[in-house]
């Protein structure tokens, strides 16, 4: 019997940053069952900070695109996860009208960045939430699809 990759959406406000580090690590950790997304209330373009911290990681997210959700209204998300208060509270009616809408907040780098006194203290804000996602990926993804293969 085949069975059907869950579908995950990752929503942030401008899906420029920490939605794209969650969709990059989904693909690199659970590609094998899982169809990541990320999209943004609006879009501000992928960060180059972003990209940058992720391929020190070993994740290349140099080719996805900022989007909206307006781009994946086609797709029926099995679970929208926001990363963003902003997000949670203007996530569309439509994404949860079959999905299960997980929010789970993480820091906004470059926000952090704007506060640093150096490009690498900057850069360590990212390297943070990168792991952090990393690490919310690996744990709690796997307990919400153990189930659904």
């Amino acid at each position: 019997m085949l069975s059907r990759k869950l579908k995950i959406l990752f929503l942030c406000t401008g899906n420029s940053c920490r939605s794209q580090m969650a969709e990059g690590w989904m693909r690199a950790l659970k590609g094998d069952a899982i169809e990541a997304y990320s999209a943004g209330i609006e879009s501000h373009g992928l960060n180059a900070n972003a990209v940058k911290v992720m391929a020190e990681a070993g994740v290349d997210i140099s080719q996805q695109q900022s989007k909206t959700t307006d781009a994946v209204r086609h797709v029926d998300f099995d679970y929208v996860i926001t990363l963003c208060g902003h997000a949670h509270e203007t996530c569309p009616a439509w994404l949860g009208s079959k999905a299960k809408v997980l929010h789970v907040g993480f820091d906004d780098p470059p926000a952090l960045a704007k506060t640093a006194g150096s490009e690498e203290e900057a850069l360590n804000h990212y390297r943070r939430v990168r792991d952090q996602i990393a690490a919310f990926v690996r744990k709690n993804i796997q307990m919400h699809t153990d189930g659904h293969r």
